[in-house]
């Protein structure tokens, strides 16, 4: 696949590769084109298929799990309800099903937990010991309109506490408008902030109005060195929806092709069922391949999703459906 740029450790101790990123090009930028309506006939019947059964669906949502940036972003949390979420991390699913599967030996966490930079140092803490990375949320988080030099420190804040992901917004006016500059030099600075630490670029795709401006949002953003673009705060209206995604997982392959550099996906906001899942995991494997199915390269922001998952490994094991409240989160 070409050069990936430099690596970090990542999940279970794999070092991963880093977006090196690549000059602003605005030709590039400015001949990017969306056809909406042959995304939205693209995407229609990926919610419908049926192509993983029984084992093979098991093996496709346990490989979800691993997915998973296991999240709390309320304005309730505590850090009793964080190390909670992490103890979930650490054991997202019951021993006696796992056992069932044969997948007992896998030591199957979650992709990393996901807080604000309030309880990073918490997470960090009820983490020691795993290889689960803890992902902090930040730059204003959710609507990214806090000074720059403040979201800054906000990142070296939380890169200081322990976090070795940073999930940053984007400013929505510098795509509203097609400042590209603005957006490209806005997302250098945080990518030089976060040092080693991975870099989530979150577009907030509800906000920006057009598929086309997703399109050349991502693409942006990529040339800055995200190493990840991610859909949403899951604060918006409307958040990741598979038309969004399969745009800018097509910017993802068409930067990868001429750069040589792999960038990983994030869908985030509004995917809490086993179904769902599984259809991005479809779309994540047609439109990349099936290196873009690891943890390094695909992320879920979920709260809830790891309920359903569970819920479903159930049945397949038992036969039955248990209650949601035997499967809590945190």
């Amino acid at each position: 696949m070409g050069d990936t740029g430099t690596s970090a450790p990542g999940l279970h101790g794999n070092a991963i590769a880093r977006n090196a990123g690549h000059a602003l090009e605005l030709d590039w930028i400015n001949e990017i084109q969306v056809n909406r309506s042959a995304v939205e006939r693209r995407t229609s019947t990926l919610g419908g298929r049926r192509s993983v059964k029984k084992d093979a669906q098991a093996g496709w949502l346990l490989k979800a799990i691993t997915c998973i940036d296991l999240t709390t972003l309320n304005g309730d949390d505590t850090a009793a309800r964080v190390r909670r979420l992490c103890a979930k991390a650490r054991q997202p699913v019951r021993p006696d099903l796992l056992e069932a599967l044969g997948v007992a030996d896998r030591n199957i966490t979650t992709g990393a937990v996901c807080v604000y930079h309030r309880f990073v140092a918490e997470a960090v803490a009820a983490l020691d010991g795993t290889f689960i990375p803890v992902a902090a949320v930040s730059t204003g988080f959710p609507a990214g309109l806090s000074p720059h030099d403040t979201k800054l420190r906000e990142i070296e804040a939380s890169v200081a506490d322990g976090a070795h992901e940073i999930d940053i917004v984007v400013t929505r006016e510098h795509v509203l408008t097609g400042n590209w500059q603005a957006l490209y030099d806005e997302m250098r600075d945080y990518r030089a902030a976060c040092g080693e630490a991975h870099v989530k670029a979150i577009l907030a795709t509800g906000d920006l109005r057009t598929l086309r401006n997703v399109a050349r949002a991502s693409m942006v953003c990529m040339m800055a060195g995200a190493d990840f673009i991610k859909t949403s705060t899951g604060k918006e209206t409307a958040n990741a929806t598979l038309p969004v995604s399969l745009v800018m997982l097509r910017m993802i392959r068409h930067y990868q092709e001429r750069t040589g550099h792999l960038v990983g996906f994030k869908p985030a906001g509004g995917i809490s069922t086993a179904k769902d899942v599984l259809a991005y995991q479809v779309l994540m494997k047609e439109e990349l391949g099936r290196r873009w199915l690891e943890p390094d390269l695909l992320r879920f922001g979920a709260s809830s999703l790891l309920a359903d998952i569970e819920r479903q490994l159930e049945h397949h094991v038992t036969g039955r459906y248990s209650a949601f409240n035997r499967h809590p989160m945190a």
